[in-house]
């Protein structure tokens, strides 16, 4: 049996296929628009290829005995789908479909989907769990709801089991310092503060130091990358033991971590000052986004590894060579 692992030359999916490879048969596609073939584990095979081509899907449903998908190939720009929305629809969405149905036909059952907590919008509570009212605010927490709702259909009338699993910032680089993240254009602040201690920016701007927060900055969930790949795993190995199906998990640290803190640390742990940049608030920031995980705690045994001092040692590590 092996596992597809859609989008695994990416960030999370690299890291995901990383760990699989050492207990099962990997295939990844990507289409490398946005993932790096380097990043991919050579004990996978890797199909180059877009996610909505139903003949290369049907080429590796009927040449491998898939077990289970890992979907990790979605456009996760928010700025990016406000501007370009059906680009977020037809990949997120229209590409996914095409995806699910040929599952379907397949006889292929069992789907993890890397949604995201964007689904919840601007929740009224500090601490957002699985019960929070999902009302995204932009095109691509739509484009996630909307395949989560697809979901729950295709359950109700297929032989198909899934589990959604929702979380905010991945951070950190695997153990191995062999992979970890990039992107183009970088847009989260533990990679930008980085590079900027490298000498590769000139400065890091902070918007809004008055948020009714500990230190006056934004608080969020981070997550090391590794503790998401391993909740992926765990969630596919609950489903194919019959402890679980259909459902859907936060992936939160329970307490996030406020934007001065991030640069604290990455400060402390690369032995730089940073030259920061402090700006008026952005409109439609939060003040705090943190997410609980006590779900899939409880009934997975998911718990996060690795803290704040673990992300950012990792991170400058990978940056660093």
């Amino acid at each position: 049996m092996a596992i597809l692992v859609c989008g695994g030359a990416g960030y999370i999916g690299s890291h995901t296929v990383k760990e699989l490879v050492n207990t099962y048969e990997v295939i990844v596609l990507d289409n490398l628009t946005t993932g790096f073939e380097q990043l991919i584990d050579p004990k996978a095979a890797f199909v180059k290829g877009d996610l909505g081509d139903p003949a290369i899907l049907d080429d590796i449903f009927t040449t491998h005995d898939i077990d289970a998908v890992f979907h990790f190939a979605a456009n996760s720009l928010v700025g990016e789908s406000v501007e370009n929305p059906l680009k977020y629809y037809r990949n997120n969405v229209g590409a996914t479909l095409v995806l699910l149905d040929k599952m379907i036909e397949h006889g292929v059952k069992r789907f993890i989907f890397s949604s995201t907590a964007a689904t919840y919008g601007i929740p009224d509570t500090d601490m957002i769990t699985e019960k929070t009212k999902t009302n995204p605010i932009n095109p691509y927490g739509r484009s996630k709801l909307m395949i989560e709702q697809i979901l729950a259909d295709l359950a109700n009338v297929h032989d198909f089991q899934y589990v959604v699993l929702r979380y905010f910032n991945a951070a950190g680089a695997h153990e191995s310092g062999e992979i970890g993240e990039s992107h183009d254009p970088e847009s989260h602040l533990i990679p930008i503060v980085l590079q900027h201690l490298l000498g590769q920016r000139d400065k890091i701007s902070v918007f809004g130091t008055d948020y009714e927060t500990a230190d006056g900055t934004c608080v969020r969930d981070y997550i090391h990358v590794t503790d998401l790949a391993r909740a992926h795993i765990l969630s596919y190995e609950g489903m194919a033991g019959g402890k679980i199906a259909n459902k859907t998990y936060n992936l939160g640290n329970g307490a996030g971590y406020s934007v001065k803190e991030i640069i604290e640390t990455c400060q402390q742990i690369s032995g730089k000052e940073a030259v920061v940049d402090y700006a008026a608030k952005r409109a439609g920031d939060p003040a705090a986004l943190v997410a609980s995980s006590d779900k899939i705690s409880e009934e997975l045994g998911w718990k996060p590894a690795f803290n704040l001092n673990d992300i950012i040692s990792s991170a400058w590590a990978w940056h660093s060579n």
